[in-house]
C-alpha cells in the first residue's frame, strides 16, 4: 500500500472507527412488498446516546433566529434565520412522511471548512422541520450550505418521501470558499440502493432534472482543484472527491455488498470487490430478485456477513461462542504489521437505528412509520413510531440518562445491559434474545391492521384524535417492550450465571422433586475451541497417565 493510499486508508478508519460508522439502505416503492418507500439508518458511534428526538410543529416570529449546534459534539456553530412554519419531527421522519438518514464518507480532508455554520446533523433535522417532500428537503439542505457554509466532511444522505427515494452526496469547498459541491440521484422505483461511509455516485446524467440534481460547479470545481481533467460525461463524483482505497472497500462498500447480496443473487460476483481484492465498483442501485418487506429490511440491518466469505464467527477471534463482534479499534498491530477486524452492518456501537416506511395511500400521520430501536440492531426491537406522534415514551425521552448516567428505565441502558451479557456467550444467549425480539415485533405486526383501521376512523372525525391515539399506542408499546427486555436481562443472568446453564421445561426453570432448583448443566466449551487450546498449549494441560 502506497503512502498516499495509507493516509487515505487511515482517514477512512478514523471515520468508521470513531463517530461516523453508519449504514443506509434505500428501497423504491416498486421494490417493496406493499408499495411503500423505505430507507434505513444505523447511527453508529461510541459517542452517541440512543434516544428518540422530537421537535413539535411550531410557528415563529419574523426575524427569529435559530441557534445551530454540531450534532456530534454539541459545539455551538452560530445562528441562522428561522422560517415562519416548522413541521412536527419525530426521530428522523416528519409529519409529511419525509425521512432522512446519512453516512459520512469523509473524502478529501482539505475541503472541510471549519469556519462554516451548518454541520451534517443540523442539515438533517433542520430540513425535516422545513420540508414536505424529498425534493424540497434537497433544496432546503443545499440552500442552507450555500448561504451559511458546510461545516462537516463528505456526507451521503438518504432522502425519501412516500413517492421518491434519493441519494445525495455532498462535500465542502474548503476554508474561504463557502458552500458545497453535491449531486443527488433518484433511485428508480423498482430498485434498491445503499451507502456505508463511502461516496457511491459515479457518473450521473447531466440533463435529467427529474432524476438527477447537482450543484452547477460540481465538475468545474473538481477541475479547478486538479481532481478531474476528462470529459464532463466521464466525471465521477466518488473518484473526484472520495478516491477509493482498501478501507473504503472492506469496511464500507462491503456492507453495501452484503445488503445487495441478500436481495439479488447476481451480486455474489462482487465479493472480491467487497474484500478489497478488485476495484471495479458495484452499481449505485440494483433491481432486487423479489419484493422486500419491512421485516426483511429490519433483518438486513442485523447482518454480520453470516454465510459469506466475510463471516468471522468461526475463527479464533470469535472466542469459544462464535461472537460476530470484535472490540475496537478497527485495526491493530502485532510485530509492526497492521491487521484489521471486519466491519459488519450490525455493530455494538450503534446509538439508534431505524427502518422508515412511507405509504402514499394513507393519511400522512398513519402512513409514515419510523420502525425505531436503540443499541446494536441485531439485539434491538424495532418499535412502530408514527410520524405524527406528538410525544415520546419516557424510556426513550431525551434526557433520560446519557452515556455517563445509567438509568433503569432508559431503553438505551436496558438494551446495552442485555447486549453486553450476550457478547460474552453469544451462541447460547442470542437464541433467547431473538425469541423475545420476535415475540415483540410479531405482536406489532399483528396489531398493526386494527390499530391503523381505528386511527383511520378517528382521522375522519378528528385529525388530532387520530394523532393522539397513535402516539399513545406507540408509547405504550415502548414501555411494555422495555419492561419485557428488562425481564429478559434478569432471565439471562439466572440461566447462565457462572458459566452453567439452568435446565428448563415448558419455559420454566426446573426444580427437583423436593422443590429445590435442578442441578444445572455444565457444557463448558465447544469441542473445536478445546482443540484450539490444545494446539496452542500442547501437553501443558494434559492429564498424566497413572502408573499401576
Amino acid at each position: 500500500m502506497t503512502r498516499k493510499n495509507l493516509i487515505a486508508f487511515f482517514t477512512i478508519l478514523f471515520c468508521t472507527n470513531q463517530a461516523f460508522s453508519c449504514t443506509n439502505f434505500l428501497i423504491g416503492k416498486k421494490a417493496s412488498k406493499d408499495g411503500s418507500t423505505m430507507i434505513s439508518y444505523a447511527a453508529d458511534s461510541f459517542g452517541l446516546y440512543g434516544e428518540l428526538y422530537h421537535w413539535p410543529a411550531s410557528t415563529h416570529r419574523e426575524g427569529e433566529m435559530l441557534k445551530v449546534y454540531e450534532w456530534d459534539t454539541g459545539k455551538y456553530l452560530g445562528e441562522i434565520h428561522q422560517v415562519q412554519q416548522t413541521y412536527n419531527v419525530i426521530g428522523n421522519i416528519n409529519e409529511y412522511q419525509v425521512a432522512i438518514g446519512e453516512t459520512t464518507f469523509g473524502g478529501r480532508e482539505e475541503l472541510v471548512d471549519t469556519t462554516a455554520m451548518i454541520d451534517y446533523g443540523s442539515l438533517i433535522y433542520i430540513a425535516l422541520q422545513r420540508s414536505r417532500t424529498a425534493r424540497e428537503a434537497i433544496k432546503v439542505m443545499t440552500d442552507l450550505v450555500a448561504q451559511y457554509g458546510y461545516y462537516s466532511s463528505g456526507e451521503s444522505f438518504s432522502i425519501a418521501d412516500p413517492n421518491e427515494v434519493w441519494i445525495m452526496e455532498m462535500i465542502g469547498k474548503g476554508p474561504g470558499n463557502k458552500g458545497a459541491v453535491w449531486v443527488a440521484v433518484r433511485i428508480p422505483d423498482d430498485c434498491v440502493s445503499a451507502h456505508a461511509n463511502q461516496a457511491r455516485i459515479q457518473q450521473f446524467p447531466l440533463n435529467d432534472p427529474q432524476n438527477c440534481l447537482y450543484s452547477p460547479d460540481v465538475i468545474s470545481f473538481a477541475r479547478e482543484k486538479g481532481y478531474f481533467d476528462g470529459n464532463d460525461s466521464d466525471f465521477s463524483f466518488s473518484r473526484a472527491y472520495a478516491p477509493l482505497d482498501f478501507g473504503a472497500q472492506r469496511f464500507c462498500e462491503a456492507r453495501v455488498w452484503s445488503f445487495f447480496n441478500h436481495v439479488n443473487k447476481d451480486m455474489a460476483q462482487y465479493v472480491s470487490y467487497a474484500k478489497g481484492e478488485t476495484t471495479e465498483p458495484m452499481p449505485l442501485y440494483i433491481k432486487p430478485d423479489r419484493l422486500i418487506s419491512v421485516e426483511e429490511a429490519q433483518s438486513y440491518m442485523r447482518d454480520h456477513y453470516e454465510g459469506t466469505d466475510l463471516d468471522w464467527r468461526n475463527d479464533l477471534g470469535a472466542g469459544p461462542f462464535q461472537c460476530p463482534y470484535r472490540w475496537s479499534p478497527l485495526t491493530w498491530t502485532v510485530d509492526s504489521i497492521e491487521y484489521f477486524n471486519e466491519r459488519p452492518i450490525a455493530t455494538q456501537q450503534t446509538g439508534f437505528s431505524f427502518v422508515a416506511q412511507m405509504r402514499s395511500w394513507l393519511p400522512n400521520q398513519i402512513g409514515g412509520i419510523l420502525w425505531f430501536g436503540v443499541d446494536d440492531a441485531a439485539q434491538n426491537v424495532y418499535y412502530p413510531v408514527y410520524c405524527g406522534n406528538t410525544s415520546v415514551a419516557e424510556e426513550m425521552r431525551v434526557g433520560n440518562g446519557d452515556l455517563l448516567t445509567f438509568s433503569w428505565n432508559s431503553a438505551f441502558w436496558i438494551h446495552n445491559w442485555v447486549s453486553n451479557m450476550v457478547y460474552g456467550k453469544y451462541s447460547y444467549m442470542i437464541k433467547d434474545v431473538e425469541k423475545v425480539q420476535r415475540k415483540l415485533e410479531e405482536s406489532f405486526r399483528q396489531q398493526q391492521p386494527q390499530i391503523e383501521k381505528e386511527a383511520l376512523q378517528l382521522y375522519k372525525k378528528s385529525e388530532t384524535e387520530s394523532i393522539d391515539y397513535l402516539t399513545n399506542y406507540t408509547n405504550a408499546q415502548i414501555s411494555n417492550g422495555i419492561s419485557e427486555w428488562k425481564k429478559l436481562g434478569e432471565y439471562l443472568l439466572v440461566k447462565y450465571i457462572d458459566g452453567v446453564v439452568k435446565k428448563e421445561e415448558n419455559d420454566k426453570f426446573k426444580r427437583n422433586p423436593h422443590g429445590l432448583p435442578e442441578f444445572p448443566s455444565r457444557p463448558g466449551y465447544p469441542e473445536e475451541y478445546r482443540r484450539a487450546v490444545i494446539r496452542e498449549t500442547g501437553d501443558r494441560y494434559k492429564v498424566p497417565e497413572t502408573t499401576k
